[in-house]
Protein backbone atom coordinates (compact mmCIF):
# COMPACT_ATOMS: atom_id res chain seq x y z
CA UNK A 1 0.00 0.00 0.00
CA UNK A 2 1.66 3.26 -0.46
CA UNK A 3 1.40 5.72 2.28
CA UNK A 4 2.54 9.18 0.30
CA UNK A 5 -0.77 9.93 -0.66
CA UNK A 6 -2.26 9.89 2.55
CA UNK A 7 -2.84 12.75 4.69
CA UNK A 8 -1.35 12.90 8.35
CA UNK A 9 -4.77 12.51 9.54
CA UNK A 10 -5.21 9.07 7.53
CA UNK A 11 -1.54 7.36 8.39
CA UNK A 12 -3.01 8.38 12.21
CA UNK A 13 -5.72 6.29 11.46
CA UNK A 14 -3.95 3.44 9.63
CA UNK A 15 -1.61 3.62 13.15
CA UNK A 16 -4.60 3.42 15.12
CA UNK A 17 -6.42 0.69 12.92
CA UNK A 18 -2.73 -1.61 13.29
CA UNK A 19 -2.61 -1.49 16.74
CA UNK A 20 -6.15 -2.51 17.38
CA UNK A 21 -5.76 -5.10 15.14
CA UNK A 22 -2.05 -6.43 16.73
CA UNK A 23 -4.16 -6.41 20.17
CA UNK A 24 -6.68 -8.25 18.38
CA UNK A 25 -4.63 -10.85 17.17
CA UNK A 26 -2.36 -10.80 20.32
CA UNK A 27 -5.71 -11.72 22.29
CA UNK A 28 -6.54 -14.87 19.88
CA UNK A 29 -2.95 -16.12 20.24
CA UNK A 30 -3.41 -16.02 24.20
CA UNK A 31 -6.93 -17.66 23.72
CA UNK A 32 -5.49 -20.44 21.42
CA UNK A 33 -2.20 -21.17 23.73
CA UNK A 34 -4.30 -21.34 26.46
CA UNK A 35 -7.22 -23.59 24.41
CA UNK A 36 -4.07 -25.96 23.50
CA UNK A 37 -2.38 -26.18 26.81
CA UNK A 38 -5.72 -27.34 28.61
CA UNK A 39 -6.45 -29.68 25.81
CA UNK A 40 -2.58 -30.91 26.49
CA UNK A 41 -3.39 -31.08 30.10
CA UNK A 42 -6.55 -33.53 29.22
CA UNK A 43 -4.69 -35.96 26.83
CA UNK A 44 -1.94 -36.05 29.62
CA UNK A 45 -4.43 -36.67 32.41
CA UNK A 46 -6.27 -39.73 29.65
CA UNK A 47 -2.71 -41.06 29.38
CA UNK A 48 -2.22 -41.41 32.99
CA UNK A 49 -5.50 -42.99 33.82
CA UNK A 50 -5.38 -45.23 30.96
CA UNK A 51 -1.68 -46.95 32.20
CA UNK A 52 -3.46 -47.11 35.65
CA UNK A 53 -1.34 -44.38 37.86
CA UNK A 54 -2.15 -41.57 39.71
CA UNK A 55 -2.31 -38.15 38.39
CA UNK A 56 -0.87 -36.65 41.34
CA UNK A 57 1.97 -39.26 41.79
CA UNK A 58 3.55 -38.41 38.48
CA UNK A 59 2.95 -35.19 38.99
CA UNK A 60 5.37 -35.33 41.67
CA UNK A 61 7.37 -36.69 39.16
CA UNK A 62 7.31 -34.01 37.08
CA UNK A 63 8.22 -31.40 39.52
CA UNK A 64 11.86 -30.70 40.74
CA UNK A 65 12.66 -31.84 44.15
CA UNK A 66 13.85 -29.33 46.99
CA UNK A 67 17.21 -29.07 48.11
CA UNK A 68 17.73 -30.00 51.89
CA UNK A 69 17.10 -27.15 53.80
CA UNK A 70 14.90 -25.16 51.77
CA UNK A 71 12.05 -25.37 54.07
CA UNK A 72 8.21 -25.29 53.36
CA UNK A 73 5.89 -23.45 55.44
CA UNK A 74 3.10 -25.49 56.59
CA UNK A 75 -0.44 -24.78 55.92
CA UNK A 76 -1.74 -25.92 59.27
CA UNK A 77 -2.81 -29.49 58.54
CA UNK A 78 -0.46 -32.10 59.59
CA UNK A 79 1.93 -33.02 57.12
CA UNK A 80 0.50 -30.98 54.40
CA UNK A 81 3.64 -29.56 53.79
CA UNK A 82 2.55 -26.86 50.67
CA UNK A 83 1.29 -23.49 50.51
CA UNK A 84 -2.66 -22.72 50.05
CA UNK A 85 -3.34 -22.77 46.19
CA UNK A 86 -5.32 -20.15 44.70
CA UNK A 87 -7.59 -21.14 41.39
CA UNK A 88 -9.33 -18.05 39.21
CA UNK A 89 -12.63 -19.46 38.76
CA UNK A 90 -12.68 -17.77 35.41
CA UNK A 91 -9.91 -19.89 33.99
CA UNK A 92 -8.43 -23.12 36.01
CA UNK A 93 -5.02 -22.83 34.34
CA UNK A 94 -4.34 -20.12 36.60
CA UNK A 95 -2.80 -20.83 39.98
CA UNK A 96 -1.20 -18.56 42.36
CA UNK A 97 0.62 -19.70 45.69
CA UNK A 98 2.55 -17.42 47.14
CA UNK A 99 5.66 -14.83 45.59
CA UNK A 100 5.55 -12.71 42.33
CA UNK A 101 2.18 -12.08 41.33
CA UNK A 102 1.40 -13.59 37.73
CA UNK A 103 0.68 -10.91 34.85
CA UNK A 104 -2.81 -12.63 34.48
CA UNK A 105 -3.68 -11.35 38.52
CA UNK A 106 -2.36 -8.36 38.29
CA UNK A 107 -4.49 -7.65 35.12
CA UNK A 108 -7.58 -8.67 37.39
CA UNK A 109 -6.75 -6.52 40.26
CA UNK A 110 -6.12 -3.65 38.09
CA UNK A 111 -9.55 -4.47 36.24
CA UNK A 112 -11.12 -4.24 39.90
CA UNK A 113 -9.87 -1.07 41.03
CA UNK A 114 -7.17 -2.75 43.67
CA UNK A 115 -3.12 -2.34 43.96
CA UNK A 116 -1.13 -5.32 43.03
CA UNK A 117 1.41 -3.76 45.46
CA UNK A 118 -0.93 -3.07 48.04
CA UNK A 119 -0.68 -6.03 50.56
CA UNK A 120 -4.33 -5.18 51.99
CA UNK A 121 -5.59 -5.63 47.98
CA UNK A 122 -3.87 -8.48 47.63
CA UNK A 123 -5.30 -10.48 50.36
CA UNK A 124 -9.39 -8.72 49.21
CA UNK A 125 -8.59 -10.35 46.19
CA UNK A 126 -7.33 -13.69 47.04
CA UNK A 127 -10.64 -14.29 49.64
CA UNK A 128 -12.59 -13.00 47.21
CA UNK A 129 -11.89 -13.56 43.41
CA UNK A 130 -9.62 -16.64 43.64
CA UNK A 131 -10.88 -20.03 45.24
CA UNK A 132 -8.55 -21.73 47.61
CA UNK A 133 -8.02 -25.07 47.43
CA UNK A 134 -5.56 -27.37 49.53
CA UNK A 135 -2.40 -28.32 48.21
CA UNK A 136 -2.98 -31.57 48.34
CA UNK A 137 -6.35 -31.33 46.33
Amino acid sequence: MEYQHLSAEELQSQIQQTKQKEAQLKQALNERWEAEKLELVQEIHAMINERGHDVDEIADQLTPRRRRGAGIKKTGKSGSGRYTLYVDPDNPNNVYSRGVLPAWMKQKMLALGLDPSDKDDRYSFKINHLRPINAQD
